[in-house]
């Protein structure tokens, strides 16, 4: 089919929509969550944790992280696997890929090798009345984890992580950012774990479309990232923007929607830039996250938070909470373009805003 032919403002108010930042906002998480597909777990918290970061961004001042842990640990509305939150609905499309895990050779031969091993731990977790921290379980490991990373020779760890892509094991709860192991059959409704496995063809088909509901636009294919992809495949239809490369493809239902933009501060695992190609590209907006750099080599801050106002990426806000002393410090907010006195006062309101719901004092550095 002819591709639709998109202007960046329109493909922008696109993107932003789909990600729930537009003046109409949502009502709840779990309405929150169906359309972002996921929350991404990160215990960074140099202002909140990421998910409740997110949260907040789309929900505002009536958002509370003990919803969050509501819905994982009793509602059972929402589960968490590999760092990411999704709705429970959602689990039939990840249980092809869960039956077919693992794809690495190095993990099926550690699996292999270890098969006592596993079968311990699925034996002590079905004997426990309640689900097990990871330090609960012991390691009778036969072969130890090889790693250059910090997961080397943490094989309890690594076995209950294992298990969990398997859908073998589930994550039943958190104690502070500890993990609560348990039998997956505890945790994921009887239902869902009895209802036929949808063929991993269909099952990939339905998670592109999904994914790109909740971009609003992307790319058929991209970069190779980290826990979830950024491309969709063949979901939706071919778009091209004017002034960017490439052909895109677009959700037909978010076409020719009306757009009402307002000021957000948001994460840097945020869905809206976590593509910083696609950022960069549709918003002129550079970004990297720069906790991992010296400090004298950061240029916007440890966990500068991007700053969303109407249909384009502003700046940066550098700040960070210090619950202790009970203060969101704001050591600067970088201006990617000019701040008019209306941009400035938004801002500024955001940032209260912000305050106010960790319920912190905003002091200047």
């Amino acid at each position: 089919m002819e591709p639709h032919r998109l202007d960046r403002a329109e493909a922008r108010r696109i993107a932003i929509r789909a990600q729930l930042l537009d003046g109409d906002r949502p009502t709840g998480l779990l309405d929150v969550v169906r359309q972002l597909t996921l929350l991404q777990v990160d215990p960074t918290a140099a202002i909140a944790p990421n998910a409740d970061l997110v949260a907040w961004s789309r929900l505002g001042a009536i958002y509370r992280p003990s919803d969050l842990s509501h819905a994982l640990e009793h509602d059972r509305s929402l589960y968490e696997i590999d760092a990411l939150i999704r709705p429970i609905e959602d689990l039939p499309l990840q249980r092809a890929d869960m039956a077919a895990w693992p794809t690495w050779q190095r993990s099926r031969d550690w699996l292999d090798q270890n098969e006592s091993f596993r079968r311990d731990i699925l034996s002590r977790l079905s004997g426990s009345p309640e689900p097990l921290l990871s330090r609960q379980i012991p390691d009778t490991s036969v072969v130890a984890w090889q790693s250059s990373g910090w997961t080397h020779n943490q094989n309890v760890g690594r076995m209950l992580e294992l298990l969990t892509l398997r859908g073998e094991v589930a994550i039943a709860a958190r104690l502070g950012r500890e993990r609560l192991w348990a039998p997956a059959d505890r945790v994921y409704p009887a239902e869902l774990l009895a209802a036929p496995v949808i063929p991993a063809d269909e099952a990939l088909l339905a998670r592109n479309e999904r994914r790109l509901a909740a971009l609003g636009i992307a790319r058929e294919k991209s970069t190779k990232m980290p826990l979830e992809p950024v491309d969709v495949g063949l979901a939706g239809e071919p778009a091209v923007v004017e002034g960017v490369p490439g052909v895109w493809r677009v959700d037909p239902a978010a076409l020719g929607r009306p757009f009402t933009g307002r000021t957000a501060l948001l994460s840097p695992f945020d869905r809206l830039t976590y593509d910083r190609v696609r950022a960069q590209q549709l918003f002129d907006f550079e970004y990297v996250l720069e906790m991992y750099k010296p400090a004298a080599k950061r240029r916007w801050g440890y966990f500068a938070l991007p700053i969303l106002h109407g249909d384009r990426l502003v700046g940066k806000l550098d700040a960070k909470a210090d619950r202790k002393a009970g203060t969101l410090t704001v050591h600067a907010v970088h201006e990617d373009v000019p701040f008019d006195r209306d941009l400035r006062r938004a801002v500024d309101d955001e940032v209260a805003n912000l305050a106010e719901w960790l319920t912190l004092e905003v002091v200047a550095a």
